[in-house]
């Protein structure tokens, strides 16, 4: 009776596990047989490369430069507020507050993951966007300011978690010999730990990117919607996924525009994977060292 319970659940996790991976490659599957067509039409170093986004004009042109510039410029800028927080309470969580400290904190650094998108790009929207076109004295606050700080605080808690992870398996022998040799408390943590958890800090970050360089709703609602190459922080701009959201629902299934909008898919997704990939090469260098 136990072998059979036994031999059970290695079938139900089999089937579990080869789900997982039918839906990845059915999802491949469906962006690919869409998207790829377009190149058929419009070449590909033209996609890519040119900024002229008119999909709807009566001579349509697919330049996603633009698109691509605003999903880097939004992304970089929430990993230039996301990595300092996420990586700062890290450090104070592994490294300075006491246990109980600890048990207040990091529930509370979490809990940011749970709030839905559409929340944080609702308070974008009401509350800090007529904040910063006060403050700078703008024409408009949804800008890439504005969503790269909305942006940034969302992704806090994966690169938050994910450092102190890496902070906590350092062994306590390298802080106790830092120490031994006369080393300060903060010495300890920026010359001798940190350092020693590069590989997992690292990993946070790109793991940070991707979720940022995926997310859809902020920016859709904070960054301004232009489809121009951002030349300044304070400039709208409109990325990869708000493109994609914003324009499906007037595409008709087959067409240029439609075949467009998958092909950004297919870029989004790629860039994505490759971001997975280096993460996981550096974790799993890390697992080695």
């Amino acid at each position: 009776m136990k072998a059979l319970k036994e031999r059970l659940f290695q079938f139900v996790t089999y089937l579990a596990s080869l789900f997982t991976i039918i839906c990845m490659l059915a999802i491949i599957y469906g962006i690919f047989r869409e998207g790829l067509p377009l190149f058929r039409v419009v070449n590909l170093k033209q996609f890519i490369f040119t900024n002229n986004w008119y999909p709807t004009h009566a001579e349509p042109a697919f330049g996603a430069l633009a698109l691509i510039a605003g999903s880097l410029a939004v992304t970089l800028g929430a990993l230039l507020i996301a990595v300092p927080l996420g990586l700062g309470s890290a450090i104070f969580i592994s490294e300075i507050a006491n246990s109980k400290l600890r048990e207040v904190i990091k529930p509370i650094i979490e809990l940011l993951a749970g709030i839905p998108s559409v929340v944080y790009g609702l308070f974008g929207m009401a509350f800090l966007a007529p904040l910063v076109r006060q403050w700078f004295n703008l024409d408009t606050g949804l800008n890439v300011f504005s969503a790269s700080i909305i942006l940034g605080v969302m992704i806090v808690p994966i690169i938050s978690s994910l450092s102190e992870d890496a902070l906590s398996s350092v062994p306590t022998n390298i802080r106790e010999a830092s120490m031994a040799l006369g080393a300060t408390r903060s010495e300890t943590i920026f010359k001798a730990v940190v350092p020693a958890a590069r590989n997992g800090i690292l990993c946070s970050v790109l793991l940070g990117f991707g979720r940022a360089v995926g997310e859809t709703m902020v920016v859709l609602m904070v960054a301004g919607g232009a489809a121009n190459i951002p030349t300044s922080i304070f400039d709208p701009t409109r990325p990869i996924t708000s493109t994609i959201a914003a324009e499906m629902g007037e595409t008709v299934v087959g067409d240029l525009h439609y075949q467009s909008l998958f092909a950004l898919a297919i870029l989004l997704f790629l860039i994505t994977l490759a971001t997975n990939l280096i993460a996981e090469l550096v974790f799993s260098n890390r697992r080695h060292s």
